[in-house]
């Protein structure tokens, strides 16, 4: 998968917290759905190859992303020693997401599923050409959903490097529910797939194929904008790894206001009152994020300090036994922070 490379967006994104887990996808999933993720070769029109993976989601069709296709004069995709040329794609640049057209492919297609559907604390799987070369699959969960153009795109604890980027994200029904697409770097790495509804539009419209050919530098998807273009997601992960609470509690207070609905702006609005040492307004804020989204662990974790730090000790007794009925690891932090004070 691709890393972001500029500078100011290597940052460790905040950790969402989890739901219990689902029961654990089965290691046979890899045989089933890698008959369906293959290899991207990317002819380059400087001349050498890049490498990326592609998702078989129509009987001729193979989604992965534009930044894996975006300096093509030609593309195939393999899959062992079958190997197929690409002769169109059709391109929605803003979601980094491409798909190619290849008539003379042979080759099974996943299911789809809904990005929509997913939850916190959901086992995943992704499956992808790590490093370009053979086909690795990575379990994990959902830690986080973003909403983003009327869709969620799944920030996961599935791990994968370099050649990644166009492979799937699947659920426990083995339904592509992601396309992986980036990472963010500091700390521990977060991996971002791309809905699976962003991908609809590019599949029931065959007057947008066109020949591959160079897309030209200029087209940059929203993950890769300057930092003031980007999602306030992504803005507020560089605003907490850099500790700048004040404007991270300005842009989540104005995001509260452009959508009260999303837990995720209450959440980082708690989180930045906190820093800041305004209590009671952190709580009110946690509380709201978790009416919201009541299986949020990490909600739950952060509530249960500020509710301590307050005095608050029943209180966070309470946030304490939420955490035990999610199964949550916090919930021992938790009660240690109790026990200490």
């Amino acid at each position: 998968m691709k890393p972001l490379s500029a500078p100011s967006l290597c940052l460790a994104l905040w950790l969402a917290a989890a739901a219990p887990c689902s029961a654990a996808i089965a290691p046979s999933a890899f045989v089933q759905l890698g008959a369906s993720v293959l290899r991207i070769e990317v002819l380059q029109s400087r001349g050498g190859y890049g490498l990326g993976s592609g998702v078989v989601v129509a009987p001729d069709k193979v989604v992965t992303n534009c930044h894996v296709t975006r300096d093509a004069r030609e593309v195939h995709v393999l899959r062992g020693a079958a190997r197929w040329l690409a002769d169109a794609q059709a391109s929605d640049v803003e979601h980094d997401l491409c798909v190619l057209r290849v008539p003379t492919m042979t080759a099974s297609t996943v299911r789809l599923g809904r990005s929509g559907g997913l939850s916190i604390g959901q086992a995943v799987m992704a499956l992808g050409y790590s490093g370009g070369m053979g086909i690795q699959s990575s379990e994990g969960t959902i830690v986080a959903l973003h909403k983003l153009d009327g869709s969620q795109v799944a920030q996961s604890s599935n791990w994968f490097s370099s050649g990644a980027s166009g492979g799937g994200l699947f659920d426990d029904k083995l339904r592509l529910v992601g396309i992986l697409t980036f990472r963010l770097r500091g700390g521990d790495a977060h991996y971002f797939a791309a809905p699976v509804e962003w991908l609809q539009p590019l599949l029931a419209d065959e007057s947008a194929y066109r020949a591959v050919m160079p897309a030209g530098s200029a087209s940059r998807s929203y993950w890769e904008q300057p930092p003031q273009d980007q999602p306030n997601f992504l803005k507020a992960a560089v605003l907490e790894h850099e500790s700048r609470w004040d404007e991270l509690e300005s842009l989540a207070f104005n995001w509260t206001r452009v959508d009260a609905d999303d837990a995720e702006p209450w959440y980082l609005h708690g989180l930045a009152l906190d820093a800041l040492h305004r209590l009671p307004e952190s709580q009110r804020a946690l509380e709201r994020a978790l009416a919201l989204a009541p299986a949020w662990r990490e909600a739950w974790f952060r509530l249960g300090l500020v509710y301590l730090h307050q005095g608050l000790r029943d209180r966070a007794l309470q946030a304490q036994a939420q955490l035990e009925t999610l199964q949550s690891d916090f919930a021992r932090d938790l009660l240690h922070a109790i026990e200490s004070r």
